[in-house]
């Protein structure tokens, strides 16, 4: 019994060490030819449009609800101590360092992240991947790179929209509903967030953005081979699922990894 516990331990070690090793070439490869000039501009402006420009809605909705949010619990909270005058110190803070980056890098997973993967994952099942390298052409400057490039340019942007929507979202119910003077709201957000702040949230942004795209393609394209994958729609979903779960618990790990570096 203990034995073949070991075993089943070594064989689950061994696995991982596998798939975390095909990750680092994957990621390896995709970077190199992301550096190696010239890039179809045609192709990285249909992936902006996809992962950037299709998701501004969702993003529009989640920025405006969360900062309502922020600034209805932070005006309860800060009402005990005498101290609402610091509320605008707090949505900002909240949005810009953390809530911002985190959740548009969660909704874009959820929204493009997953639609990426069912699409690498369906040309490797029906063997598109397979006649691009027959033709001569690199899946991983045509399929990868575009995403990649495209991904680096929409989420600090799409960080950005979430941020600005979130803070009139506390305005609204801070300054116009809870009665928070406006001059106060926005002299302590004025006061209190500088530019490492902004910062670090683009940092965030463009570091989600890599992981979210790696995660996904890699998935999608090694389809035949993780464990989790298989064969025909039942694979696609499978492995489908498993980035969006994957994506979002790497999002927040290395979210509390990049701030305790940068903060």
């Amino acid at each position: 019994m203990l034995r073949n516990s070991i075993e089943s331990l070594g064989r689950s070690m061994i696995g991982f060490t596998h798939t975390t090793g095909m990750m680092g070439v994957f990621l390896y490869q995709c970077l190199r030819q992301l550096l190696l000039p010239p890039h179809k501009l045609h192709a990285i402006i249909k992936q902006v449009y996809f992962i950037g420009s299709r998701s501004t809605i969702v993003i529009i909705f989640t920025g405006l609800f969360t900062g309502m949010v922020l600034a209805l619990q932070g005006y309860h909270n800060l009402k005990d101590f005498g101290s609402t005058d610091l509320l605008g110190s707090a949505v900002g803070l909240g949005l810009i360092q953390e809530l911002g980056p985190v959740l548009t890098a969660l909704m874009v997973i959820g929204r493009a992240g997953s639609a990426i993967c069912a699409e690498i994952g369906i040309m490797r099942h029906s063997e598109q991947i397979d006649a691009l390298e027959c033709m001569g052409i690199d899946p991983y400057r045509f399929l990868m790179v575009p995403k990649f490039i495209a991904a680096l340019l929409s989420l600090p942007i799409l960080t950005f929209l979430f941020d600005v929507i979130g803070i009139l979202g506390g305005y609204l119910v801070g300054v116009q509903l809870m009665g928070v003077s406006e001059g106060s709201y926005f002299q302590g957000m004025y006061a209190s967030v500088d530019w490492a702040d902004v910062r670090l949230g683009f940092v965030k942004s463009m570091i989600f953005a890599i992981l979210i795209v790696w995660i996904a393609t890699f998935k999608g394209y090694f389809l035949h081979v993780l464990k989790s994958g298989g064969h025909g729609a039942e694979g696609v979903s499978r492995v489908t699922t498993d980035t969006v779960v994957l994506s979002s618990v790497i999002i927040l790990a290395s979210d509390y990894l990049i701030g305790s570096i940068m903060l």
